[in-house]
């Protein structure tokens, strides 16, 4: 199979019959033209009738409609990838709006945890453990020769669902997905990977469909041994690939990310893409509440990557707009499971310690239990005006907290950020009736719009979707050699400019999800031009970035086949 430059330009082909079909980024089904069936000997393993594209699209959505659970609609969604990819991106592509929450947050998290038992075929590549020594000869194969993206786990802390072992392959599949529907990555460019290290889910390994390493979870040394290995052998095999690290334990998380961000072309979505989407929003907001930010008090539930990757990213945005780096991380009030975290919590990873708050304000604080400080003594007393949580714990944004905090800000921004929904720290509509319809929401997962006085309050959905597509095109197109924080940055700010409220104070925060091929076009340029002022790839001119980045999308669209001689 050769690579066409052009849309129009036919694929040579040296396969015939059920080879094609039963190739997912070959197989067009019944839209062969009856010149293709003839070439290659598919006159009888097709009906008579030839659809085109739309017309498959349209009858794939309405078996889609049909379904009696999004689960079901799931299943049948990877199905379809498995069989026809084409025709999958132009279904979701076409419908992003109402298939995104299926393909990926919130549906996802069940796939991960019903993975063993919804297991159809073979996708990317499991390496567990007890192959450490064939790394090289499984990279090898050549089906993986065009590689460009990989999204890697290890199953330990799937969305807030915590540990699903081998099920975590769900998210490297659903996030490529999205790499390739929302940015225009080709498909036959991506690779998920899920290292199999073992589980501590209990009742993953007391299942007996489980499909994974029967086997406790590997740590310490033997793991770091593990990840090293992996890391060398992608690095011989693919020097300039795209890495994005995906739902790895904060305890490792943080530490892979500093050992491997300047061997390989590499970032952390829980990180650095959670922290974009979550800076690019609270831009957005404070364009409504016309409070700057670098006035924010910013208190954030969950001190793990996640909570401190956003933290870091707003801090670095706080400095650029006129703080000192202490004013700056003075703004910031982390709430973990000891309360707030201060100089005195115990068992601080490395990461953290950067945030941490002088124990010495607890002598002038109100509080509800002495010498710790939980989440409603925090409301109480530093008065935040942007409340985040990451935590992945329901419901602990209590209305007792909410309404606090609206008693001292005039437009609380609320981010309950934690997926899937059944993790939410509050329920949106809830927090829209506790502040009498005050408050700007932004959620993790999507959720429908809410009626209150007389006004629809829409909920942006801040998820990483709307990042890590466009930062990976850019990345790519201009082949850059490494990913940095000033990327997302520069992300965070793209989004933030694309938001409705620029124009209109009661429109969104950010673009609806059927823009979202134009949102990581324009992030995709503004992470280009950040590569190029870093000195990260050539000095390409503005619109070469942008000629770059035009060339390097792929359209779901079938192309002509032709034999090859």
């Amino acid at each position: 199979m050769n690579t066409p430059t052009t849309p129009f330009e036919p694929l040579f082909l040296t396969e015939r019959g059920h080879e094609i079909l039963e190739n997912p980024l070959l197989n067009k089904s019944t839209a062969f033209s009856q010149e293709e069936r003839e070439t290659f000997n598919l006159h009888g393993l097709l009906p008579d009738h030839v659809e085109n594209l739309e017309e498959q699209v349209e009858r794939r959505l309405a078996c889609v409609r049909a379904l009696p659970s999004d689960l079901d609609r799931y299943v049948f969604l990877r199905d379809l990838q498995d069989t026809s990819e084409t025709l999958y991106f132009a279904l979701i592509t076409r419908h992003l709006e109402e298939l995104l929450p299926i393909i990926y947050t919130p549906t996802v998290g069940a796939g991960c945890q019903q993975f063993s038992h919804i297991y159809r075929r073979p996708r990317g590549l499991f390496l567990s453990l007890p192959n450490k020594d064939r790394l090289d000869q499984i990279l090898a194969n050549p089906r993986f020769d065009n590689v460009e993206c990989i999204v890697v786990t290890d199953g330990e802390r799937i969305l807030g669902l915590g540990d699903q072992g081998v099920g975590g392959m769900g998210i490297p599949i659903g996030k490529l997905a999205i790499y390739s529907g929302c940015g225009g990555i080709a498909p036959a460019t991506t690779l998920p990977i899920t290292l199999d290290v073992g589980t501590n889910n209990a009742e993953r390994l007391a299942d007996p469909r489980y499909i994974g390493w029967r086997h406790e979870r590997v740590r310490g040394q033997e793991y770091d041994d593990f990840i090293e290995a992996f890391i060398t052998a992608v690095h011989k095999r693919w020097p300039n690939v795209l890495l994005q690290w995906e739902d790895f334990h904060k305890n490792n998380a943080n530490r892979l990310l500093e050992r491997y961000r300047d061997r390989l072309c590499t970032f952390n979505d829980d990180i650095q893409g959670t922290a974009s989407v979550a800076t690019g929003t609270l831009l957005s907001a404070i364009q409504i509440t016309g409070v700057p930010l670098t006035e924010q008090r910013i208190a954030i539930l969950g001190g793990g990557s996640a909570g401190i990757g956003i933290a870091d990213l707003i801090k670095h945005a706080m400095i650029e707009a006129g703080l000192s780096e202490t004013e700056a991380r003075q703004r910031f009030y982390i709430v973990g499971r000891h309360g707030l975290v201060t100089e005195q919590t115990p068992n601080l990873e490395a990461f953290q310690q950067a945030f941490t708050q002088n124990s010495a304000i607890l002598a002038g604080w109100q509080l509800s239990e002495t010498g710790k400080a939980s989440l409603l003594d925090v409301v109480r007393n530093a008065k935040p005006t942007v409340l985040v949580g990451v935590a992945g714990q329901p419901g602990t944004f209590t209305e007792e907290i909410i309404r606090e905090m609206a008693r001292h800000v005039d437009r609380p921004i609320v981010f309950p950020l934690s997926n899937p929904t059944s993790c939410v720290e509050a329920q949106p509509a809830d927090i829209v009736s506790w502040t009498e319809g005050r408050a700007i929401i932004g959620t993790g997962s999507p959720f429908a719009p809410v009626e209150f006085a007389g006004h629809t309050h829409h909920f942006a959905q801040t998820n990483n979707s709307y990042i890590f597509p466009g930062v990976g095109l850019g990345v790519l197109a201009v082949h850059s050699r490494r990913v940095t924080d000033g990327m997302f940055l520069a992300a965070a700010r793209a989004l933030a400019g694309m938001s409705p409220a620029l124009s209109n104070p009661a429109g969104r925060l950010l673009p609806t999800l059927d823009r979202m091929r134009e949102v990581s076009r324009v992030i995709a340029i503004a992470v280009a031009k950040q590569a190029r002022s870093e000195g990260l790839t050539a000095h390409y001119s503005d619109s070469q970035i942008e000629e770059l980045i035009e060339a390097k999308i792929w359209e779901p669209q079938y192309r002509p086949y032709k034999a090859q001689l």
